[in-house]
């Protein structure tokens, strides 16, 4: 029985990563860094899941110089997300299509919901407050709040486990490859919606891969998840 829904954020719930492109640029110019990401070389760098984690990636694969410490990366990361959630709060920012039909959905038909995540809580947060005006999710587990980052299972464990539910029971939504891996490593069905900066797949064995959750209901959900 389908219990639960678990979303990932960026690229599931809305197109973010473009604002967090610029997010990025805004934050290396401010601390006076001659570093630019345009829309190719962003690309390549989502590969490597976690903001901290992308851009200790960059200056080993791609700058070598100045090296930053552990502590001054997760300074210019919080500089970061200050950045992006000033971006959102502009209002420049709307869920991907069918997703709030489909939350409000899920939540009529008594049907938990959850986030899954590896970008940080205040970027939750102000994607929520700027799209929804409310935070409709039993549980949110983002960030830094588990050690492995996906493709690791551990945030959908960590999920799963303040749910208080079995995986057969849930099922979660993801953009990318990376993402896909880390749900069905915790024992998820898992729907792939494609997006701008998520890739074209393949997605090997995902429950379906669609353009969008745009007409998907909970009884087809339930039908997909029976399978």
């Amino acid at each position: 029985m389908l219990r639960a829904l678990i979303f990932d954020v960026d690229g599931t719930l809305a197109e973010t990563e473009e604002l967090h492109r610029c997010a990025f640029n805004e934050a290396f110019a401010a601390c006076g860094l001659a570093w630019n990401w345009d829309q190719a070389l962003y690309g390549k760098l989502l590969e490597v899941t976690g903001g901290k984690e992308r851009i200790a990636h960059y200056i080993a694969a791609y700058r070598g110089q100045p090296v930053l410490d552990q502590a001054a990366i997760a300074a210019l990361h919080a500089d970061k997300t200050a950045c992006y959630t000033r971006l959102v709060d502009s209002g420049d920012i709307e869920l991907r299509p069918g997703i709030r039909a489909l939350l409000q959905d899920a939540r009529a038909a008594g049907q938990k919901l959850a986030i899954a995540t590896t970008t940080s809580r205040p970027n939750v947060d102000a994607l929520l407050r700027a799209t929804l005006g409310t935070q409709p999710f039993d549980v949110i587990a983002a960030g830094d709040e588990v050690g492995a980052k996906k493709p690791s299972p551990d945030i959908y464990l960590l999920a799963l486990a303040r749910l208080g539910l079995d995986a057969a029971a849930c099922i979660a939504f993801e953009d990318t490859l990376n993402g896909l891996r880390s749900a069905q490593a915790a024992g998820l069905a898992c729907v792939v919606t494609t997006s701008v900066y998520g890739g074209d797949g393949p997605f090997p064995g995902a429950t379906r891969v669609v353009p969008s959750l745009s007409g998907i209901d909970t009884a087809q959900l339930r039908a997909w998840h029976q399978e």
